[in-house]
């Protein structure tokens, strides 16, 4: 796949490292999760805390899935300390979902959002950004409600096809202003379509992510397809978005995924997050990281990350112990 950055790692005799991370940042900086999604000069101060401590391969912003639904006009909750959720469906028939307009782009908080990325390319301008969106699937069944979709699906699927449009066309403008900004690229999280089968999952999701893919990605921008939903089921489906890179979570088996997935396109994962990232001890996240770094060691096409985004309250140690294991492995290549 022509992409700089996907190319680079595949000819790169190290591995490297890009855990999905931001929150340990919020809390270098002595704010809460609330501050950094609703400021981006906050969420910038937090990314830019990361960066400045742990020398990563990659940054990333915060995989907060609510930003795009506030802007087509859903209800937000905002907890002090944790991602908001919407909390309550905005549509619910074909007539209200017909009638929902396509927001503008700076609209409610994506501002914030695309200020956030903005600082980090202006002050790290050597950096790899890796930048957030919400997958189509996710965004709709956020805007017509999880239970209600999965149902609507098979009796009502025009009407579903007409929001998924709607809701794709929002991001791929969001995603276009992220890549005039100058990321390397978009991690896009689609969990929702990890509850499908493989061949809803390529209906209801795969097929418009790969619109996104062929109208943004080149040589300069990368999309990342992340669905920490799916448990196996639907990995065709994400191979077939022809995203340069796949983010896969903790809930696959990743030698298995990856004998799967193309040999140049990019696989990513999977630390737990929360039972190994934010619960375990520092000396088993090391054992983990390092066996997985072990198990995937003939793929060139690997990249070590967390199986989603790492939760508050990770320590620094245990942060330190996934980036020991790496200089490690690394040193025996």
């Amino acid at each position: 796949m022509n992409n700089k950055w996907c190319n680079s790692i595949l000819n790169n005799s190290k591995r490297i490292g890009i855990p999905i991370m931001t929150n340990p940042g919020i809390e270098f900086i002595h704010k809460k999760v609330i501050d950094a999604v609703t400021n981006g000069e906050i969420h910038y101060q937090a990314i830019k805390a990361l960066i400045d401590t742990y020398h990563n391969d990659a940054c990333t912003v915060i995989m907060d899935l609510t930003v795009e639904a506030e802007a087509f006009g859903a209800r937000i909750n905002f907890p002090q300390n944790d991602i908001p959720a919407v909390s309550e469906r905005l549509v619910h028939d074909e007539k209200t979902v017909n009638q929902l307009q396509i927001p503008d782009i700076n609209t409610a908080r994506v501002y914030e959002y695309l200020k956030a990325n903005r600082l980090v390319i202006e002050n790290y301008p050597d950096e790899t950004v890796l930048s957030g969106c919400i997958g189509p699937f996710s965004l709709a069944a956020r805007l017509f409600d999880m239970s209600e979709i999965m149902m609507s699906i098979y009796i009502e699927p025009e009407t579903i096809k007409i929001l998924l449009d709607k809701c794709n066309q929002f991001i791929l403008k969001y995603c276009a202003s992220l890549k005039e900004l100058g990321v390397t690229g978009v991690i896009m999280a689609e969990p929702a379509a990890g509850l499908l089968s493989n061949e809803d999952c390529q209906a209801f999701s795969s097929d418009y992510v790969k619109q996104i893919v062929d109208a943004l990605q080149d040589e300069k921008f990368a999309i990342v397809m992340h669905n920490c939903g799916n448990s196996g089921q639907c990995t065709q489906a994400m191979i077939n978005t022809g995203a340069c890179a796949l983010h896969f979570s903790n809930t696959v088996d990743m030698v298995e995924t990856l004998k799967q997935c193309p040999s140049d396109q990019i696989v990513m994962g999977n630390i737990d997050p929360v039972n190994i990232f934010q619960q375990a001890a520092p000396e088993e996240v090391y054992n983990k990281t390092l066996k997985l770094l072990k198990d995937t060691e003939t793929y060139k096409n690997f990249v070590l990350s967390t199986g989603c985004d790492v939760p508050p309250n990770v320590s620094d140690d245990n942060i330190r112990a996934f980036y020991r294991a790496l200089d490690n492995f690394n040193k025996t290549r």
